[in-house]
C-alpha cells in the first residue's frame, strides 16, 4: 500500500493466469474497508497455478477449467489479507528506482518486435532497510506445465521468494508487455529451469542499482472504462465456422474493459487487462508517454497486438479475441487515464 500527498493506492500481485473483474471488484470492496480505495490488481500469468475462478465459457474451456466459487473466494481472501496487513503496517519510506536489461534471457515466440529483457526495480526503503520491492519484467510464466493435482508458482513466485530471503522486503512481480515474449533460458527442465531462471532474474535485479528519488514523491491513480469492439474469431477458427465462433466469443466477451494509469515518482505506469505484445506496448507508450505498459491487470480481454499484425493474421493476433480496433479502443481510454494522472508528454 502506497501513500503520498493525500493519495493512497494498493498494489497486489496474484500468482494466477489472469484476474477477473469479479475478483478485482471483491478485492477492492474489502480493501476499501481498511481505507484503501484504489487498488491495482495484477496477475503473474502463472500457468501452473490453480484455476476455476472465471465464469466465462471460453476461459473454462481454454484455460482455467470449470468454475468453482471456492477458487474465487481463495484468490480474494489471499489478496485481501495481504492488503490488510500492508495497510496496518505502513511506515515512512524512501523511493528508489533502477533498471537493467539482458535481452538474452527472452525471445519472441511469434515474430514481431523483439523483447529487450528490461527489468525495472522499485525499492521502498525504511529506516531499518528495505520494506518492499516491485520488479517489472515481461515473459510468459510457462516453465512449469499445469497439473490438476499440484500448483506451482513458476519463476515469478520463485523470484519473489529469493528476493525476500535475501532481505529485500516483500517482493511483488509485475508483468510488462509479455504477449509475444517467452523465456529463452534453457538450462534444466521444469522446476530446475524455473529456479535457474529466477536466479538469473534476481542477479539482474541486483545489477539494477536503484537511485533515490527526491521528495516529495508524486502518487496518482486513475481508471477509465473502454467500450470494447465486437469479438472477431476470423483468425481463431476455420472460415466456415466463423459465425458460430463470433457468437461463442460474444457470449464470453466483456462489453467494457478497465485501463489504469499509476504515477509513482518518475514511473508512469499504464495497466491493461490483457496481454499486449512488445509492439502494442510500445505503441501505447508512444501514445501516452507511459514509462511502462503493464499487462494482466484488473481483468482479461486476451491478447493485444497491433492493427497491422491483426489485419495480416500474424503474431499474437492469431490468438486475439477482437479485431484490429482493439488497440484503438484501449488506446483512447489510456490517453484519458494518462492525462488525468498527468503523464509526461509523449517524446
Amino acid at each position: 500500500v502506497l501513500e503520498a500527498g493525500g493519495a493512497r493506492v494498493g498494489v497486489v500481485s496474484l500468482e494466477l493466469l489472469f484476474v477477473t473483474p469479479e475478483i478485482v471488484a471483491q478485492v477492492r470492496e474489502r480493501a476499501a474497508g481498511v481505507g484503501v480505495k484504489e487498488v491495482l490488481v495484477v496477475a503473474t500469468h502463472t500457468h501452473s497455478s490453480f484455476g476455476g475462478y472465471d465464469t466465462r465459457w471460453v476461459a473454462q474451456l481454454s484455460g482455467t477449467g470449470r468454475y468453482q466459487r471456492a477458487a474465487v473466494d481463495a484468490a480474494v481472501a489471499g489478496a485481501s489479507e495481504a492488503l490488510t496487513k500492508a495497510a496496518s503496517a505502513m511506515t515512512d519510506v524512501t523511493l528508489e528506482v533502477g533498471g537493467a536489461a539482458d535481452a538474452g534471457l527472452v525471445t519472441s515466440r511469434s515474430g514481431g518486435q523483439s523483447p529487450d529483457g528490461q527489468l525495472t526495480r522499485v525499492v521502498l526503503k525504511g529506516a531499518d532497510g528495505p520494506v518492499a520491492e516491485v520488479l517489472v519484467f515481461a515473459a510468459h510464466a510457462t516453465l512449469i506445465s499445469r497439473q490438476r493435482a499440484l500448483v506451482d508458482p513458476d519463476y515469478p513466485g520463485r523470484l519473489s521468494a529469493l528476493r525476500e530471503e535475501a532481505g529485500h522486503g516483500v517482493t511483488l512481480f509485475v508483468q510488462g508487455s509479455e504477449g509475444n515474449v517467452s523465456v529463452a533460458y534453457s538450462e534444466g527442465q521444469g522446476p530446475e529451469r524455473a529456479a535457474g531462471f529466477a536466479r538469473k532474474l534476481s542477479e539482474l535485479a541486483d545489477g539494477a542499482t536503484p537511485a533515490p528519488v527526491a521528495g516529495p514523491v508524486r502518487l496518482a491513480f486513475a481508471r477509465v472504462q473502454a467500450a470494447m469492439p465486437r469479438p472477431d474469431s476470423s483468425r481463431l477458427v476455420p472460415a466456415f465456422t466463423r459465425a458460430a465462433g463470433d457468437n461463442f466469443l460474444c457470449a464470453s466477451a466483456p462489453r467494457e474493459a478497465e485501463v489504469d494509469a499509476l504515477a509513482l515518482g518518475p514511473l508512469e505506469l499504464l495497466a491493461l487487462p490483457g496481454e499486449p505484445t512488445v509492439a502494442a506496448g510500445r505503441a501505447l507508450a508512444d501514445l501516452t508517454g507511459a514509462s511502462h505498459v503493464l499487462g494482466l491487470a484488473n481483468g482479461y480481454v486476451g491478447y493485444l497486438d497491433t492493427p497491422e499484425q491483426v489485419l495480416g493474421g500474424q503474431g499474437e493476433s492469431r490468438r486475439q479475441y477482437f479485431g484490429p480496433a482493439l488497440l484503438e479502443r484501449l488506446g483512447a481510454a489510456a490517453r484519458v487515464a494518462s492525462g488525468t494522472v498527468g503523464f509526461s508528454p509523449p517524446g
